[in-house]
């Protein structure tokens, strides 16, 4: 070999070197897989990130032991969101949008359910390792995605009249809808064969204790110390008790009884018994105080400040006080669209019907008065209670119970037949090597 080829083979062999040495450091330069797609939804995508933090949660949420292996639960944390996804595709197509003070009081809710503060709540996610901000995002997700069921699944879900009857007539709606009872009781026993003057010494006594609990005697501390029945220690608290569960001799008096209500002294074989109604709840009675009530609502808008809302509706008082018709001023000056053209007209109103400020100054108002300017989150109101009743609400309220539960079956039994529909009509493409 002479000097020519000594040096093109030096050549050859610094070009060789050269290119695997910038092979060698373009695979060392080249940047790390970070992360990747594992699944196309429609118009989004689902990351390996995504899954993976999914999993984590899930761990979180519960007991390691009671999950399965780890493919399987992969399979099934994505096929959970790939169906998330196509419902949030339809939250976004519809425009269904959670504020921040709506999230806030969800997230709120979900700390004081479990006997936390919010600042506490996040701690303690934080210590499980998982992100405050991503619970906070799932929790919108999940608020959008059960809007999107309730606008699908619920408007197709009609609950008739003629449902809620079939139900309370059926057995188990009698046994469901029943009233319950909550008993005291206190029994003076008569031994068997007891000559006629021990009863007459029993029913004495039992007549005496009746005059002495119906006079304010406490019920509690008279049974622990005279009643010779099981409950005796308990006070002769029986606990709550549907109508059929009754002892036989009770059945037929404690549904006529009132809250409150002490029985006359009831004979029988073993003694004397006395029962106090201690609470009633189901069943189709439910009396509530009702008020009558119109008002005038003066709220701040482009025009007007809060200074100028709460000037005007003390102008409103001032005149209502010396005299002014009170329906003439709420067509004129009121900003309630619902009851100004009806001269301020609210009807018979219920506990619980109205903001907590308006429901106070309701209470402390007297009959055929006007209160003073009270505000709440809506403006500033003055208003007249002009009268007041006891209502028995209780069938309503049973058939609004009746309703909301067989609302709830028929939406349990649906959610699932529609959720199988919008999946198998998505796109979902899932990639290889999950």
């Amino acid at each position: 070999m002479d000097t020519q080829d000594a040096n093109t083979m030096t050549i050859k062999q610094l070009i060789i070197t050269a290119l695997a040495l910038t092979v060698s450091s373009f695979v060392q330069a080249a940047p790390q897989l970070l992360d990747r797609v594992v699944a196309v939804v429609d118009d989004d995508i689902i990351m390996q990130s995504e899954l993976d933090q999914r999993i984590k949660t899930v761990g979180v949420q519960n007991n390691e032991n009671d999950l399965p292996e780890a493919g399987t639960l992969k399979e099934q944390v994505l096929e959970r969101m790939i169906t998330e996804s196509v419902q949030l595709q339809m939250a976004d197509r519809a425009g269904i949008r959670i504020s921040e003070s709506q999230l806030d009081d969800a997230m709120g809710r979900i700390a004081a359910q479990n006997g936390m503060s919010l600042s506490q709540f996040q701690q303690a996610m934080a210590s499980e390792g998982v992100s405050f901000a991503y619970a906070r995002e799932q929790i919108r997700n999940e608020m959008r995605i059960s809007r999107v069921q309730q606008y699908q699944v619920g408007e197709r879900i009609q609950i008739t009249d003629q449902d809620i009857d079939y139900f309370l007539a059926s057995d188990i709606g009698r046994i469901a809808s029943a009233a319950e009872f909550r008993l005291r009781h206190i029994l003076l026993s008569v031994r068997s064969g007891a000559a006629p003057e021990e009863y007459k010494a029993a029913e004495s006594k039992a007549n005496k204790l009746v005059a002495e609990l119906r006079d304010g005697a406490e019920f509690a501390r008279i049974a622990m110390a005279e009643s010779q029945g099981r409950t005796a220690l308990n006070g002769g608290d029986m606990g709550w008790r549907k109508e059929a569960q009754l002892p036989s001799l009770f059945a037929d008096i404690a549904p006529n009884m009132a809250i409150g209500d002490i029985s006359d002294p009831i004979r029988t074989a073993s003694g004397f018994h006395i029962i106090k109604l201690e609470d009633k709840r189901g069943g189709n009675s439910q009396v509530i105080q009702q008020a009558e009530v119109r008002h005038i609502l003066i709220t701040p808008n482009e025009v007007r400040d809060q200074d100028q809302a709460r000037d005007l509706i003390n102008q409103i008082y001032e005149r209502l006080k010396a005299g002014a018709d009170f329906a003439e001023l709420a067509r004129e000056y009121s900003d309630d669209p619902g009851s100004g053209a009806g001269g301020g007209d609210l009807g018979w109103v219920s506990p619980g019907d109205m903001v907590p400020e308006f429901e106070q100054a309701m209470t402390v108002t007297a009959t055929g008065e006007i209160s003073t300017p009270v505000r709440s989150q809506f403006g500033w109101h003055v208003l007249e209670v002009t009268d007041r009743r006891e209502a028995d609400i209780g069938e309503e309220v049973q058939r609004n119970q009746v309703r909301q539960m067989l609302y709830g079956r028929r939406f349990e039994e649906e959610l699932p037949i529609w959720l199988r529909k919008i999946r198998s009509e998505a796109y979902v493409d899932v990639k290889e090597q999950l």
